[in-house]
């Protein structure tokens, strides 16, 4: 169960002393300033000081209500994002595809080689490409974790240049299921495993294409309110965690039945 830190609590006598000042200030906007008295002044804050004194939960209702609008614009920015199947979210330009390059159904994954969820996560990822041979999945880096990330993100989509589908899946699976922090030695070391052409490797992970796709991620991050790893995109339902393979082959289902993650 969520649990309100003292910070959440200060954080909201902050805005109900905000919104309170609001009231006080817009309650004396109908006329210029100068066209009040001061005692007048004093007289119009003192009455609705009283009025929110007698009732604070009107403050409360307020906020409420507040939340309830930011939260539905949120959902609304959300739906352009994921329900646009022909823009950058779903794009495969500058990140790995794996799966079936084709499918009808597409899930989008992001993630972090030092996510320990991901690592988990990564067999219900085999599982759900096995069981769905219709389902294109997009691996979209979101290096937040450590400085390690960007340089594995950096040397993962220069790889992506000669590791295409299965390879690449491969690449990632060795990469991601590495022990101890992953960087840019182990992803250089993997790739080599795989036979990588290790001097055009160095080129491509110095170009700015390496860096694209991860900018690209991390914009959509932030437009989709996608703060940890792993978060997945599927039909029009953002889902965030490893949920594990259940949570999302039922999801998978529902897209293939009716075009969303739950079906009305």
């Amino acid at each position: 169960m969520f649990q309100p830190s003292p910070a959440f609590f200060r954080h909201r006598r902050s805005q109900l002393a905000a919104l309170a000042f609001a009231i006080l200030a817009f309650a004396a906007a109908p006329a210029r300033a100068e066209e009040f008295t001061p005692g007048q002044k004093a007289e119009i804050e003192s009455i609705i000081k009283d009025y929110l004194l007698a009732k604070p939960e009107i403050l409360r209702d307020a906020l409420t209500e507040l939340d309830a609008r930011e939260k539905l614009a949120e959902t609304k920015a959300r739906q352009v994002i994921v329900g646009n199947p022909s823009g950058p979210l779903y794009s495969a330009a500058n990140q790995a595809v794996i799966g079936n390059p084709n499918g009808k159904i597409t899930l989008i994954e992001f993630f972090d080689y030092n996510c320990g969820y991901c690592k988990r996560a990564l067999g219900d990822l085999a599982r759900l490409m096995k069981d769905n041979p219709d389902l294109r999945v997009v691996l979209r880096d979101l290096p937040i974790l450590a400085p390690g990330s960007v340089e594995a993100a950096r040397i993962a989509n220069a790889a992506n240049n000669q590791l295409k589908g299965q390879k690449f899946w491969e690449f990632h699976q060795k990469l991601l299921s590495s022990r101890g922090q992953v960087g840019k030695a182990e992803a250089l070391a993997v790739a080599k495993e795989l036979g990588v052409d290790m001097d055009r490797l160095a080129k491509d992970a110095a170009a700015p294409s390496a860096t694209a796709g991860v900018d690209e991620s991390v914009s959509l991050a932030k437009s989709l309110q996608v703060s940890g790893t792993p978060t997945y995109v599927i039909g029009d339902d953002v889902v965030v965690g490893a949920v594990g393979y259940d949570d999302l082959q039922a999801k998978v289902v529902n897209v293939r039945k009716c075009g969303k993650a739950v079906c009305s």
